[in-house]
């Protein structure tokens, strides 16, 4: 809970950040500059290292293969809390014209990891100074591959990073949203994110003489139009879901029936039991579709990660402080977005909340995972107080 002199709690973490505000936006466009995508975060890690080292902090590194990890005890026995950042980048060439911008052909952080990154490490100093009035401590978590089907919070987790934790908090830039502005989600935060890949095999022939061969591509188009009545006909209208096709291949001449025809795509479902319906679904309607057309369907489905869910108590506590932290309430809203994000692998495991932070600049009009994506560095600074306010509030 809020400590009595909330106001001076205000004041000291805004001056603490303030003071190295300059250093995290360097910190940034370093890491920017150089991105590194998946698991291969090796020289973000080390610039992570040296600066938490830097603070006298004991850094555990190469946990999920490049994460980082250190923990802040303070002056009191109390639960752990996780603060955690992603580092790594996309495989998109950037095309902002930015003096700090990508120099590794075809890879940007277009999702503002190098934000993130910045500004955990910005509350990881702040918290530093203020850990003699924290009961309990403090896990920084860096953790790379969130932007991959390999998850690296699922490698993290399985290496102890969650361990022994009591609760979890991640954040997220938002340019739709203007800097200066939290929100906040209730429920699921984020989707579950499954791939599938259906290959249809048939019977090859001459285009002129269908009657001769059995066409996986008229199979595969009677699939995925069946397929849509997962969501219509298979989902409880209040528990949505999505199933997007995003890939079809099949033939190679224009006068030839061919021998197979596949289609990839993706599945989000914001509750395990969306999911476990989408899935049979799913299953069930490849497998009894293509037979009704004398056809074969061999079904590829794997589940990633499972949608956030946020805690209802710390979506409280987080209205109260940041509100209180920035003289502006915070939006709190029911969560509607169906994008997939790995910090659920924590959040399955103990009470999480995921923050969302304003990062659009006025006059813009950018997206994330865009290739001139361009967040306002402030967000660095705001999100390294809002981090360091809720822990001080949590471990009150």
């Amino acid at each position: 809970m809020p400590t009595d002199n909330s106001h001076n709690t205000d004041s000291r973490i805004q001056r603490l950040v303030d003071t190295i505000e300059p250093k995290l936006i360097e910190i940034r466009r370093e890491i920017h500059a150089h991105p590194e995508t998946g698991f291969d975060t090796v020289r973000t890690a080390a610039l992570v290292e040296r600066e938490l080292k830097a603070l006298g902090l004991d850094v555990k590194t190469g946990i999920g293969r490049t994460g980082v990890v250190a923990d802040i005890p303070g002056n009191a026995p109390g639960p752990c809390l996780i603060l955690r950042a992603d580092m790594d980048a996309l495989p998109i060439t950037e095309r902002t014209g930015l003096p700090f911008a990508s120099t590794v052909p075809g890879k940007m952080h277009a999702c503002g990891h190098d934000t993130h990154t910045a500004a955990l490490l910005g509350a990881a100093t702040a918290l530093r100074e203020l850990a003699p009035q924290l009961q309990g401590s403090v896990r920084l978590i860096f953790q790379p591959a969130e932007e991959t089907l390999e998850s690296g919070a699922k490698a993290m987790v399985a290496d102890g990073a969650a361990e022994g934790a009591s609760m979890a908090i991640a954040f997220h830039n938002q340019p739709q949203l203007p800097f200066g502005n939290v929100s906040l989600l209730r429920g699921a935060s984020t989707a579950s994110s499954d791939e599938f890949k259906v290959t249809v095999r048939g019977v090859s022939g001459h285009a002129a003489r269908p009657h001769q061969a059995i066409d996986p591509i008229v199979g595969a188009a009677s699939l995925i139009s069946q397929l849509q009545t997962v969501i219509s006909r298979n989902m409880d209208p209040a528990q949505s879901a999505v199933l997007t096709v995003g890939q079809i291949q099949g033939g190679e001449s224009q006068n030839i029936i061919p021998d197979s025809c596949t289609f990839e795509g993706t599945v989000r479902c914001r509750s395990e039991v969306s999911r476990d319906i989408a899935e049979a679904a799913f299953r069930r309607i490849c497998q009894h579709g293509a037979a009704a057309l004398q056809l074969e369907a061999e079904v590829e489905y794997v589940r990633g990660a499972p949608a956030v869910q946020n805690d209802d108590g710390l979506v409280d506590q987080a209205a109260r402080s940041l509100s209180a932290q920035f003289g502006k309430p915070a939006t709190v809203e029911v969560g509607s977005d169906f994008g997939a994000e790995d910090f659920s692998y924590f959040s399955e495991r103990m009470p999480s909340i995921q923050i969302y932070l304003g990062a659009g600049q006025a006059g813009r009009d950018d997206r994330l995972h865009n290739s001139d994506y361009q967040p306002d560095e402030r967000f660095i600074g705001q999100a390294a107080v809002a981090l360091t306010r809720m822990a001080v509030d949590l471990l009150a």
